[in-house]
């Protein structure tokens, strides 16, 4: 378990910190400031961490089952003060997982260039697979097209405003829809595809590297 924990507590100390901070600056850009003005725009982790959500469910179930999941505190956005809320939901929704990807990308670059300039230490390269399998994993979840998950505001901003508004008031019950998908393994279905083409697209991305170095 410590072992576990010191491999994967830098990479997702950032996967959650980018992940909201991303929010954050995208929904100033698009004309929110409400993120900003409560500290949110931050890459201080601290910020972004929640006691509950961050530390004791995912501490209490890793412990319990080995399987961990958990959430920081969620970044607030007034979507009325975006400058087209209904479009700018999906962008403000998309920062974060868009944040982990890209995160993904830079972890599987540091571990080719691990490989390439021969660390032999074993910590450094299951940091940087830490990194990859963390990033993934959060982009593929946070695209459950369940509000108030990523994926659901995002759905929510592509339906039609009468489909749009009836599906949006699934959000207060999100949560425990998603615990109750989790604990049948049904969001197996949406997780282990989304990740299968989350790789697939960082190693297309990473092979002119892959190229260049050998």
């Amino acid at each position: 378990m410590i072992r576990n924990i010191a491999v994967y507590a830098l990479p997702v100390i950032f996967a959650i910190t980018l992940h909201e901070a991303a929010h954050a600056y995208v929904a100033k850009f698009f004309g929110d400031n409400t993120a900003y003005a409560a500290g949110r725009m931050t890459l201080n982790p601290l910020v972004h961490i929640d006691l509950f959500g961050t530390i004791i469910i995912p501490t209490a179930l890793y412990l319990t089952t080995g399987f961990v999941f958990g959430y920081a505190k969620p970044v607030p956005v007034e979507f009325s003060r975006l400058r087209n809320p209904k479009r700018d939901m999906a962008w403000v929704a998309l920062a974060g997982p868009g944040a982990n990807f890209i995160m993904a990308l830079l972890w599987l670059i540091f571990a080719i260039l691990l490989t390439f300039f021969q660390v032999n230490e074993v910590f450094p390269h299951r940091v940087a697979h830490a990194g990859v399998l963390a990033n993934v994993l959060m982009f593929a979840f946070n695209l459950i097209p369940i509000p108030p998950l990523d994926g659901g505001r995002i759905v929510t901003s592509l339906l039609p405003n009468k489909m749009a508004y009836k599906f949006a008031q699934i959000e207060p019950y999100g949560f425990f829809i998603v615990l109750a998908l989790l604990y049948f393994q049904v969001l197996n279905f949406w997780v282990g595809p989304m990740m299968l083409l989350a790789n697939g697209a960082l190693n297309v991305l990473a092979t002119p590297l892959t190229f260049l170095i050998r």
